[in-house]
């Protein structure tokens, strides 16, 4: 419904900013405006404020802005209607009249919610009544006991042609709003309606906050044309629109706070299996997951996990997700793939293994761009020079596809980079310990790089192949990643010149920036929240170069202060190396001039010694600079 903007500045007039907001986040008075830690991320020192003259808030931590609506929205994963209704309800704030024919609709719409709710009751009772023993047997083989029942809804429709209809009618219904309402089927051939669901387990679909809107009914027999049935798409209920199981996934997702999961996944009892595991769960109505309901999930949640089935079915459905998805992408707004393990189900995996392993395995996810790479990698062997060629125009043609034009360039560039790394020769690697002149480019192949093919792209990949990376920025790098501390003493001299290779300023920083974050985050955590920020290629690009880094502290057995040490002599090298780079070139600068040789001869010689040190793998155990 719309609202005019008078009646959402009444609201809002009513309702002071700073008391909605103090009752999730702890708030403190500071001149004009009131402070608080983010309610969006974690963070030690508060970074959030709320202005009650200019009925806004501001997250400095997230960029996050908004006013009362756009807070219950974000905080309470809540539809613009939804926030509205809630806050007027509070402000005591009459909600507008609708004009005549929208009254009338809405009347007729809440007619047919109120026959839902009514059959929904009906067939919970017929599920615990003698015509449900099957029904009741099979829940229970499927590990779902009695006590979950009613957390779900389950029903049972009877294998009578007019069972629920005959009961309906009797409270005082019609037909025809039965047929509309979804739960009656009228003949073609004038013939009289009949039940929708007939001898099925039913699963009530239900709307955002939880009211019934429609039906999905799983056969008993086994004979039966359809296992699995949904109601029509009706005044109430559009299955390109609704997502099984929201109200509850909305709840958990609450209940879980920060950092909580939420997961798509394909039936009714696959999202049923997730939430009796504490697991925020949505299923699709249909085979597909449609953009509506992507932009619910967005929503709720900036990265979705989508786990499909492995069967052809399945496996289709994730593809397709990918393809819609791909435009739609931007900045917070992605998904993450999972799959379960030996081909099994989510709901396998609870009755099996339980709640724990099922959660475990649904954590195990894969960023969009790598499920993305990999789908078109496998379409068809690499044999050949043309099917390369193939797979590269797909990844360029599908990075375009984003409209997003900054998200765009970088799965482009992201995409290429594993590209690069599945296709480059093994001829080109370089032998360990290659030899360079003092001041000579920091690329670790010998030989001068090969000729650019035409074409910027091309380009661009071909110098990224010559160059590769720095073997010692690299294998400082691959440390700091398998101990985060060893970052510490050294912070700001990474923030001013990074690792002592250009390709790795951002990683560095992004790195550091974790570090002062989270420093309880460990290998693993660091691995996948750089690679779910696009350093996956690059990531790769490290452990290929760093063994060629003659570091000590890569090998076995070698104890954490010595490690460190290492680390530290290395890094402390290669950063004086690049200020006296400098150094040199403002020195020579004024030699121009007709200054003083003498200070530049000396900075040469520095220069040169410690760049022969560092060519020779000797910067390790000797402490270079002095």
């Amino acid at each position: 419904m719309r609202y005019d903007e008078r009646f959402l500045e009444e609201i809002k007039s009513r309702l002071r900013l700073s008391d909605v907001i103090g009752r999730t986040v702890k708030l403190r008075r500071q001149g004009r405006e009131y402070v608080g830690l983010s309610p969006f991320n974690k963070e030690k020192s508060p970074s959030f404020c709320v202005n009650d003259d200019k009925g806004f808030f501001h997250d400095f931590s997230s960029g996050k802005h908004g006013d009362l609506i756009s807070f219950l929205q974000e905080t309470e994963r809540l539809s613009f209607t939804e926030a509205v209704e809630r806050l007027a309800a509070e402000a005591g704030v009459p909600l507008p009249e609708a004009s005549p024919e929208a009254a009338a609709r809405g009347r007729r719409r809440q007619s047919l919610a109120d026959w839902l709710e009514t059959a929904a009751s009906w067939f919970e009772a017929e599920l615990r009544r003698p015509a449900g023993r099957e029904a009741r047997a099979y829940l229970q083989q499927r590990g779902l006991p009695p006590e979950d029942w009613g957390r779900f809804r389950l029903g049972f429709a009877p294998g009578g042609r007019t069972a629920l209809k005959d009961y309906l009618i009797a409270k005082g219904a019609t037909a025809p709003d039965l047929i509309a309402a979804g739960v009656l089927i009228e003949p073609e051939d004038g013939a009289a309606p009949y039940d929708r669901f007939r001898d099925r387990i039913i699963f009530p679909i239900a709307d955002g906050r939880g009211r019934v809107i429609s039906f999905g009914g799983r056969a008993m027999d086994p004979r039966a044309r359809a296992k699995y049935l949904n109601g029509p798409d009706t005044d109430l209920f559009d299955k390109s629109q609704v997502l099984y199981g929201l109200a509850e996934a909305r709840r958990l997702l609450l209940a879980g706070g920060e950092g909580a999961a939420l997961v798509v996944v394909e039936g009714y009892m696959d999202v049923i299996a997730c939430q009796r595991a504490e697991i925020a769960a949505v299923a699709a109505m249909g085979t597909s997951l449609t953009e509506p309901q992507m932009d619910a999930l967005w929503r709720l949640h900036p990265e979705p996990t989508l786990c499909f089935d492995a069967d052809r079915a399945g496996l289709a459905a994730a593809s397709r997700a990918l393809d819609r998805a791909l435009p739609r992408l931007s900045a917070g707004r992605s998904f993450r793939i999972a799959a379960v393990a030996g081909g099994k189900d989510p709901d396998e995996i609870l009755r099996e293994q339980g709640a724990a392993a099922l959660k475990a395995q649904l954590a195990q996810t894969t960023p969009f761009v790598e499920a993305l790479f990999t789908r078109e990698r496998d379409r068809e062997p690499l044999d050949t020079p043309e099917r390369r060629a193939g797979l590269k125009q797909r990844l360029r043609a599908a990075a375009k596809s984003i409209a997003d034009p900054d998200l765009a360039t970088a799965y482009r560039e992201d995409l290429f980079a594993r590209f690069d790394a599945l296709t480059a020769p093994p001829a080109r690697r370089a032998p360990p310990y290659s030899s360079r002149a003092p001041g000579a480019g920091r690329g670790y192949r010998q030989g001068p790089p090969p000729p650019a093919p035409a074409g910027s792209e091309a380009r661009v990949a071909a110098n990224r192949l010559a160059r590769g990376l720095d073997p010692i920025a690299a294998a400082l790098a691959l440390h700091a990643m398998e101990d985060p501390a060893v970052l510490d003493d050294h912070l700001e001299d990474i923030q001013a010149r990074g690792l002592g290779d250009p390709a790795l300023d951002e990683f560095a920083k992004e790195i550091i920036r974790l570090r002062l974050e989270d420093g309880r985050l460990d290998t693993e955590g660091l691995n996948s929240h750089l690679a779910s920020r696009g350093f996956a290629a690059l990531l790769m690009d490290v452990r290929r170069a760093a063994p060629f880094a003659g570091a000590p502290f890569m090998e076995k057995n070698v104890n954490l202060i010595a490690a460190r040490s290492q680390w530290s002599n290395g890094f402390v090298a290669l950063s004086r190396a690049a200020a006296l780079d400098d150094a040199v070139a403002l020195a020579k600068q004024g030699l121009a001039a007709g200054e003083d040789s003498g200070a530049f001869m000396a900075l040469k010689r520095e220069r040169d010694s410690l760049r022969r040190a560092i060519a020779a793998r000797n910067i390790w155990t000797t402490d270079v600079i002095d």
